[in-house]
């Protein structure tokens, strides 16, 4: 049984290790990138930087033995029995070594020289070829580094050379200060670095905590509160999109509770007197108490309402679908309006229907939008008096309906599309009050506008429909890419 304790070492493993290395904050990442950046730089920049200085360090001071091996191969040409005059007093004060070193492999030092070189078949080259030089880095017997050079010394035809060395501890602590120096500049360029980063990271990520704590405030309270305030960059642009959203979602919201709120007030009323038909035919059914014909009659009315909730379900059904029509024929919106008004003309005789329709084709589902128009058609009817006209064109792309009915009201224009409202003049007429508004619902998934106003003689409403057109038919023939 090892799972157990297998899973005890997983979670004790620290949150913060966990954090480091599993799933890092956006913030942390940042000053990470940034610190990592710019540490890799610092070490490419601080090692080219560390051997450039050591190789210009060396080579300026092989140039300076070189010239002093010169100069002291000229002091030894005149006085090769002597050295030149040179002693270990004065080679010390130059805190350099000297070993002339012949082609057959002798070497002489000054006198009392303590430290002791060991030269190499480079330093005889040079001797025996008298060409060019030669420099090198050697450890000597005293346990120090040397850069040693050789140059070529004739005297007399026999061939020398001159090996001059100097200990490289100068050179060597300055290198070492010089790495002290690039390790401390590379150190606060990291932690430089990584404070930049941070505070960059910080401004891009402000945006995202405060997108998390709104996303996160809807998902605890349910409140859809925008965020309010964007920048210009992508960052900015999510949040807008979110704000979008969650005016979308509010504005959703309340559609569906207000279609709630009035769709249970709606059915409330004709539920009430259902149900107080439905009692009176139980109570009959025991007691036999209606009178001859009540029966009937209570029954016509159950009927009567069982078609209004049909009537209101199917209504609320067609409000609930999504706002982009059905399907998207190419159809002539002249044939549309032509059988809506035949449908009207059976339903309602005694009005004069005054129809002029010119061609125009539209993109759209053809039921929908006959059924638009046709609740257009019973909303005339409705309101026209007996033998009144109603007026149906189709002209320039713009449907107008006109009836001679009381018109409406001032008040009431900017509420007549809206569901379940119905005016004063309306209360005791028959219908849901979603005709319209399904209209408009219709009309604006379709892309149009519709629009209602009074006859300019204050003689009816007109209510004016407008779609976009079709888009050109392609012509037969063309070429499709």
């Amino acid at each position: 049984m090892t799972a157990p304790a297998d899973d005890a070492e997983v979670h004790v493993v620290p949150a913060w290790l966990r954090q480091a290395v599993i799933g890092p904050s956006l913030l942390g990442r940042f000053s990470r990138l940034a610190a990592a950046m710019v540490a890799a730089t610092a070490i490419v920049l601080s090692v080219s930087g560390y051997f450039v200085a050591r190789v210009s360090l060396e080579q300026e001071l092989d140039n300076e033995l070189i010239r002093v091996a010169s100069t002291t191969a000229d002091s030894i040409s005149n006085d090769i029995r002597g050295m030149g005059g040179l002693n270990s007093t004065g080679l010390s004060a130059a805190n350099v070594v000297l070993v002339l070193l012949g082609a057959d492999y002798t070497e002489r030092t000054v006198p009392n020289e303590k430290v002791t070189l060991t030269t190499t078949n480079a330093d005889l080259a040079i001797a025996r070829t008298q060409l060019g030089y030669s420099a090198r880095t050697a450890l000597a017997d005293d346990g120090q580094q040397y850069r040693i050079v050789a140059v070529p010394l004739q005297i007399d035809a026999i061939r020398y050379a001159v090996v001059l060395a100097r200990p490289l501890t100068p050179m060597l602590a300055t290198l070492h200060q010089l790495r002290v120096a690039f390790v401390a500049a590379g150190l606060a360029f990291v932690a430089a670095s990584a404070l930049v980063g941070w505070l960059a990271g910080r401004r891009v990520v402000q945006p995202l905590q405060e997108l998390t704590v709104a996303v996160g405030r809807v998902s605890e309270t349910g409140d859809l509160v925008p965020i309010g305030h964007h920048s210009s960059t992508e960052v900015g642009e999510l949040a807008a999109s979110f704000d979008s959203m969650m005016d979308s979602l509010r504005t959703s919201r309340e559609r569906q509770r207000r279609l709630i709120a009035d769709a249970g007030h709606e059915l409330r009323t004709p539920l009430t007197s259902l149900r107080t038909n439905v009692e009176l035919l139980v109570a009959d059914e025991n007691t036999g108490m209606l009178p001859p014909g009540a029966r009937q009659e209570i029954l016509g009315d159950v009927a009567a309402q069982l078609g209004e909730f049909t009537s209101l379900v199917g209504d609320l059904v067609q409000l609930s679908r999504d706002e982009t029509p059905a399907a998207g024929a190419r159809l002539d919106l002249a044939v549309v309006v032509s059988n809506a008004v035949a449908r009207a003309q059976r339903r309602r005789h005694g009005l004069v229907f005054d129809v002029a329709l010119e061609p125009y084709e539209v993109v759209g589902s053809s039921a929908e939008l006959e059924r638009a128009v046709t609740n257009l058609l019973d909303n005339a009817v409705k309101f026209s008096p007996e033998g009144g006209t109603i007026r149906v064109a189709l002209a320039d792309g713009q449907l107008t309906v006109a009836d001679e009915g009381p018109g409406i009201a001032d008040e009431d224009l900017p509420l007549i599309f809206d569901r379940f409202y119905r005016s004063d003049k309306a209360r005791n007429t028959p219908g849901t009050g979603l005709g319209l508004s399904m209209v408009d619902h219709t009309i604006t998934s379709h892309g149009g506008v519709v629009r209602a106003e009074n006859v300019a003689d204050g003689h009816g409403a007109v209510f004016t429909v407008d779609l976009p057109p079709a888009p050109p038919a392609p012509v037969e023939g063309d070429m499709v890419e």
